[in-house]
């Protein structure tokens, strides 16, 4: 029988609807009944006790916010009647104090995943060729190689509305009113014709477009660099054409220095090319495109091979996040995080506005304290440049989000953590650093779900798990983003953009360790070349972070 309300913590003072309770709708809970006075959607939060104003609101065993007036017993909790709060950390008390209570993975140590071995010891989970601007003058010529090459290669993939549109205008010139063609109903959008791929073990070409590399300070192009150097080098990619105009602030020389910081004998093939040298468009694009050509065809002698699971990094990531995402996607992410630190992978933490509020869990679970004070120092840096042009993490939950349960920042921070599962923290990393260490890495990104997958990714990550209670097409140009809902309306309103579905968590069919099992299962099959949402509809958001306040 499927509950009506969830108590996440036994610490807890406020309940989760889980499911929709009209006003009068009695609910079981302890040793009597609650009745509701208001209206509680699903997601949402009800009050099983009366509070006054200055009360304290915990979820997830911690302080999610402070009453603004009166509550009644059965009352609807609102942005009106709460506000933002959190506890203060003590940045000194870490070096894991905290036991971590290690998953049992026996069944999973003989597993192993299809991927492509790299030179430097690093599996990829893909095989994709990148071009790249340096800066977003050569965004034009991008775009003219893309045109160049997708379709011919066998790459080209896309859905085409324009029959549909062909229809339309057939309707007007048929005299058709403007009512008329708003009732019709248009024929399915059609599926462009894929020719073959000339090379088969190349998962396809990604172009990187951007709006960085001149302008803004001169430590935007040293850190947009460092993300390009982190895509060059990283696992999935074979290699790569790189655009440079000349006169920008992000030199060629300051790209090779943050290759060399990554990967001190840097062994792909790096074509670098730059406008202001070579001349002409046509002697440029016609450069690259025998470059890249030449490169592709070294790429592709490359093949899948079994790798162990311990070569899995995978990044942890959200977005459009509902009030059962904490409940449910959340934390089955979470139990895969463990099970693969448990197996000696990597996963890595990101959206620092998105942990706060959890920041001591955190410092607690710090394996010293080196670590514990990075990650604090980061924090607070990030919380005072907010304050700073009048902003705060308070004001990250978008509207979205709080039309579906997440009313503070803390609320939706403290189920954000979640993915994180229980494993120690053994690294704190800037962004744009490289993930070097087996366990629980957290990246200090901003809460926007591009700007953090593409860092996570720069850093390291062969897979991201992305979970979504709200729906969002989000994907990455080299590595497979696994979209997963939180509730089942959403995965079966939008199948088209979810891979797998945790509601079952919320209607009582699974638990949440069964949930992360089966995730496990699908990631190691996307390790091997399995599609993913994402990528079948050619889903490449790719955006930089620059260094000013983003949450």
């Amino acid at each position: 029988m499927k509950h009506l309300v969830a108590q996440i913590h036994p610490h807890d003072n406020v309940l989760v609807a889980l499911t929709d309770l009209p006003i009068g709708t009695p609910v079981p809970w302890k040793d009597g009944l609650i009745t509701t006075i208001q209206a509680i959607p699903a997601k949402h939060k009800v009050a099983p006790q009366a509070f006054e104003p200055g009360d304290l609101v915990h979820m997830y065993g911690v302080l999610v916010g402070k009453v603004r007036e009166r509550i009644p017993l059965g009352g609807l909790l609102t942005t009106s009647n709460i506000q933002h709060a959190t506890d203060s950390f003590d940045q000194t008390s870490g070096v894991h104090r905290q036991s971590w209570p290690v998953p049992d993975v026996t069944k999973w140590q003989e597993r192993t995943f299809m991927g492509f071995h790299r030179a430097d010891g690093r599996v990829g989970t893909a095989n994709y060729w990148l071009v790249i601007p340096l800066v977003f003058c050569e965004n034009r010529n991008i775009q003219v190689l893309e045109a160049a090459l997708v379709d011919d290669l066998g790459y080209g993939r896309k859905k085409s509305y324009q029959p549909q549109t062909q229809e339309l205008i057939a309707l007007m010139q048929a005299g058709k009113t403007v009512e008329e063609i708003l009732a019709t109903d248009l024929h399915s959008a059609e599926n462009s014709r894929q020719k073959p791929r000339l090379f088969p073990n190349v998962d396809g070409v990604r172009f990187l477009q951007h709006e960085g590399g001149c302008g803004g300070i001169r430590q935007d192009a040293q850190t947009l660099c460092g993300l390009l150097a982190g895509y060059i080098t990283h696992p999935n990619v074979a290699g790569a054409t790189v655009l440079s105009l000349g006169c920008q602030n992000a030199q060629v020389s300051m790209l090779q220095d943050e290759i060399n910081k990554r990967s001190p004998q840097f062994y792909k093939p790096l074509y670098i090319l730059e406008q202001q040298k070579i001349g002409t468009e046509e002697a440029l694009i016609s450069t690259a495109l025998r470059q890249t050509f030449a490169g592709l065809m070294q790429a592709n002698a490359q093949h899948r091979q079994p790798a162990p699971l311990s070569k899995l990094t995978i990044g942890l990531e959200c977005g459009g996040s509902d009030g059962f995402s904490g409940i449910s996607a959340n934390p089955a992410v979470g139990h895969v995080s463990d099970m693969l630190v448990a197996l000696g992978g990597s996963v890595i933490l990101a959206e620092f506005p998105e942990l706060c509020g959890v920041e001591q869990e955190l410092v607690d679970r710090s394996v010293d304290q080196p670590t514990a004070e990075r990650f604090s120092s980061l924090m607070k840096a990030y919380g005072e440049s907010a304050v700073a042009v009048g902003s705060g993490f308070d004001m990250n939950p978008s509207p979205g989000n709080i039309r579906d349960g997440l009313i503070t920042d803390a609320m939706k921070s403290a189920g954000a953590a979640r993915k994180g599962g229980s494993s120690p923290v053994v690294a704190v990393l800037d962004y744009p650093e490289l993930v070097t260490k087996p366990g629980l890495n957290l990246l200090c990104t901003p809460g926007n779900d591009v700007e953090s997958t593409t860092a996570e990714v720069g850093s390291g990550a062969n897979v991201v798990l992305f979970t979504t209670g709200l729906g969002t097409p989000t994907g990455n140009p080299i590595a497979p983003v696994v979209k997963i809902s939180s509730n089942t309306a959403l995965a079966q309103r939008m199948p088209d953009i979810i891979d797998l579905n945790t509601g079952t968590v919320i209607d009582g069919e699974e638990t949440i360790e069964q949930a992360g099992e089966r995730i496990l299962d699908y990631v190691i099959r996307v390790a091997s070349g399995e599609e993913v949402a994402a990528v079948r509809h050619g889903q490449t958001d790719f955006i930089p972070w620059k260094r000013g306040v983003s949450l």
